[in-house]
Order: structure tokens, then C-alpha cells, then sequence
């Protein structure tokens, strides 16, 4: 019976730990979301540097309209050399619930070539989304986190100038219809990644904390819920919910590789059925090089330069290895093992999985 109870404390020890995670952060309401915003604007009162207005015809034709709107006439073929000026693009997120008045912050980025936005101010710029209507108004003077310098042909620069942030720099003008206001006595739960066994869980701990039937599972990704309808106990019932612990179901297995910066993660149950892996690299080296041919004195001949390579190709040696894993610390002890490069574990996982021995999802970004 001893034997029994050390056992079982054993294969509970071996078992991964399962945490209780807020709804709140597995779920969002159906309708409370945010809301990109664009616009096109003109940057001032830059040092010099800003577009140059033979190779984007646009600034110009921006700036002469903003002043006709102020009543400023430019004549027709006038050539502005408008170097303290800088088309943009500008970007901001309108958050749920947002309502005029409220302010926002801003991203602006050069669509020119100008140089820097270091030192400029945004002129009132009209955010719109995606259903053309303006938003919110943006204007203000940009933060750089950059900076840089030039004399004599020489040049040193610390990150990029092309963009920067206004800090409260946009208004709310409009808000958005949310859907909570057409469905008052029904609310709708869509999990971030959806999961059957996440989903049934998440309805059965709703149920039980409220007592009575209040969730309802449509599918993997969705729940119906019954709300008040009143917008007071609306609110109160979401927070509620939002605040209800939950045990979600298992992550899937999935292996990310990031082909740009060489990153190999592996997250959720990843196994590694039993392999042999051997894995060399083949360099080839080719190497140019210059012989001079000098003729003997007097012979009247002439010095005749040649081109010469030489070519080595070189292998790693690549013994078999066996790698085996469980669970996913045996998976990475098993790879370290191999003493591969993240590049060449790219090239191995895949085999693996085209092997059949990786019980796992791959994907690359």
C-alpha cells in the first residue's frame, strides 16, 4: 500500500500544473473592440530636412491647397522649394467605449523622403475609419526618439527619424455604436483561441458560480450568455463574469520558427517519438587571387596579370544521435544534445516532422 501512495505522489509530481486563468483573459465580449483610424497630414517647421518637393510632387500639392482653405492664392506654376515641410501618414487606435472628447495617442510616419521629423509640429489632421467617417482630429508637436548629425560628408545617426509620437495628440470627435446596445438581454463571449474543452469549462464554472443556467456553449470559439437588461446590471454582470476563474484547456503543440531573426520556439505538449538525427554543414570557400607573369629582360615580352581561384570545400563531421522526449524538457534537452545552430534546428525539426517523429504543429513567421 506504501509503494502505492509513493507512486501516485510521484505521477502527481511528473504532472504539468495547471493554473486557474481570469475569463477576462481568456475571452472578450462580442462588440466591445477597438477601432483603427487614419488620416493624411502635413508635418512643419522642420530643420531643413524636410521633403524635397521635385521627388514628391504631393507635399506640394497638399501645402497649396491647405492654404487656399485659408485663403492664401498661390499663383498657378509657382515652384515652392518647401524644405521645412513633411507629407505623413497618421495612426491611432480608437479604443470601445471611447466618447468625444477624450484624447488619443498618435503615430506619425514620413510617406516622403524627407530627412527627419525631429523639431515639427502636426497641423490638424482628420483620423477616419474604415467606413470613411472622420473620428478624431490630431494635432501637435511630434517626440523623436532619435537623433542625428552630418558635417564634412560625414554622418551619424541614433535609430530612425521618419516617425514619431504625439502623446494625447488626437481628440474623439465621434463615437462608436457598440453591439451590447442591440442584443440588452443577450451577451456573446468569443474566446481569443478557441477550445472545446476551454469553452465547456468555462460554461460549466459560470453556471456553477451563478447557480442557475446563464452560459451557453455554441461552439469551440463562442458562448451565449443571458444578461440583465439594465444597462447598470449589465455591467455589474459582466464584470463579474470578466473576473470568474477558469481552467483552460491544453495549449496545442505548435513550434514556431522566425525565419528573419533565427528563433525557434516550442511551446505546449511537444513530443519527440524516438529518432536518429546526424546534421553537417558543407562550406564551400572560393577564394580570388592575382598572378603576375613578368617576361625575362630584354625579351620584349609584356607583364600579363591573370586571375587565379582557389576552391575548398569543407564538411562538419555529423554523427547519429538519438533524440527521444516525453514532455517538452526532454524535447529541448534532446535538441541541445545535438549542438545545433537555431538555423540548423530549423532544418532538423522540419525533418523530424516530415519523419513523423515530431508530434507537433509547425508554423513560420
Amino acid at each position: 500500500m506504501r509503494q502505492f501512495w509513493v507512486a501516485l505522489v510521484a505521477l502527481a509530481l511528473l504532472m504539468p500544473t495547471v493554473h486557474a486563468e481570469r475569463i477576462k483573459d481568456l475571452a472578450d465580449f462580442a462588440g466591445v473592440r477597438t477601432n483603427n483610424l487614419v488620416g493624411y497630414g502635413l508635418v512643419v517647421g522642420l530643420d531643413g530636412s524636410g521633403d524635397q518637393t521635385m521627388q514628391a510632387p504631393f507635399t506640394g500639392q497638399s501645402m497649396t491647397n491647405m492654404l487656399a482653405q485659408l485663403g492664401v492664392t498661390i499663383p498657378p506654376g509657382t515652384n515652392m522649394q518647401l524644405r521645412n515641410v513633411a507629407a505623413v501618414m497618421v495612426t491611432a487606435t480608437l479604443p470601445a467605449f471611447a466618447r468625444p472628447g477624450q484624447q488619443l495617442d498618435v503615430v506619425v510616419s514620413s510617406i516622403g523622403n524627407a530627412r527627419s521629423l525631429r523639431g515639427g509640429t502636426l497641423l490638424m489632421t482628420p483620423l477616419k475609419g474604415a467606413d470613411g467617417q472622420v473620428y478624431a482630429l490630431a494635432q501637435g508637436n511630434l517626440l523623436i526618439n532619435g537623433a542625428s548629425a552630418e558635417a564634412q560628408g560625414s554622418s551619424a545617426q541614433i535609430n530612425q527619424q521618419a516617425g514619431g509620437r504625439i502623446s494625447a495628440g488626437a481628440t474623439v470627435e465621434r463615437s462608436v455604436a457598440l453591439d451590447l446596445d442591440r442584443t440588452p438581454r443577450s451577451l456573446q463571449l468569443n474566446l481569443k483561441q478557441a477550445d472545446f474543452t476551454t469553452a465547456l469549462n468555462m460554461v460549466d464554472t459560470i453556471n456553477s458560480d451563478f447557480g442557475y443556467p446563464v452560459a451557453q456553449a455554441i461552439d469551440g470559439g463562442t458562448i451565449r450568455l443571458e444578461s440583465p437588461a439594465d444597462t447598470t446590471d449589465r455591467v455589474r454582470f459582466m464584470a463579474r463574469i470578466e473576473n470568474i476563474d477558469v481552467y483552460a484547456g491544453p495549449s496545442d503543440a505548435k513550434v514556431v520558427f522566425n525565419s528573419r531573426t533565427g528563433s525557434v520556439v516550442l511551446s505546449g505538449p511537444v513530443t519527440l517519438r524516438q529518432a536518429a538525427v546526424a546534421h553537417g554543414n558543407l562550406t564551400v570557400t572560393i577564394a580570388q587571387r592575382s598572378q603576375v607573369s613578368q617576361p625575362p629582360a630584354l625579351s620584349g615580352g609584356d607583364t600579363v596579370v591573370t586571375e587565379g581561384a582557389d576552391i575548398a570545400i569543407s564538411q562538419e563531421g555529423g554523427a547519429l544521435q538519438v533524440v527521444e522526449g516525453t514532455n517538452l524538457m526532454q524535447v529541448v534537452q534532446a535538441l541541445n544534445s545535438l549542438g545545433a545552430t537555431p538555423s540548423d534546428l530549423m532544418a532538423i525539426l522540419q525533418a523530424l516532422k516530415s519523419s513523423g517523429a515530431l508530434r507537433a504543429e509547425l508554423e513560420i513567421i
